[in-house]
């Protein structure tokens, strides 16, 4: 999967939590979500008053607008690669989930139970 169909597939299943996702989708993705967030960040432009920083303010508004869309590619990438969507609970543990999530994360994708294929004689 190309970077621009995983952002429009991210986009489009923005809350299906059904399905897989493969691991180019789930990981184009995150660096679409990581790239956006980090520019908005920089953008740190502070009003006259020193009030309130725009780049700041921005960040956060696109955080809570990617996180359902991140949570539902990160439960089918999980499902994709043989795993329960509670393994986000990893996030939970300081340091060592976010380890042990992303190495589930990356494990290749298992074959959907049911869909084994058919021997060929």
């Amino acid at each position: 999967m190309s970077f621009g169909t995983a952002i429009v597939t991210g986009a489009r299943k923005y809350a299906d939590f059904a399905g897989r996702a493969g691991v180019a989708e789930f990981w184009w993705f995150i660096l679409f979500v990581s790239v956006v967030s980090f520019g908005l960040g920089a953008l740190n432009i502070s009003t006259p008053l020193g009030m309130l920083a725009i780049g700041t303010t921005l960040a956060s508004v696109w955080s809570v607008v990617v996180l359902l869309p991140t949570l539902a590619v990160a439960v089918r990438r999980l499902r994709d690669g043989g795993n329960s969507w509670l393994q986000l609970l990893w996030l939970l543990v300081p340091i060592a989930g976010v380890i042990v999530l992303v190495l589930r994360l990356c494990d290749p994708a298992k074959p959907a139970p049911g869909s084994e294929a058919i021997p060929r004689i």
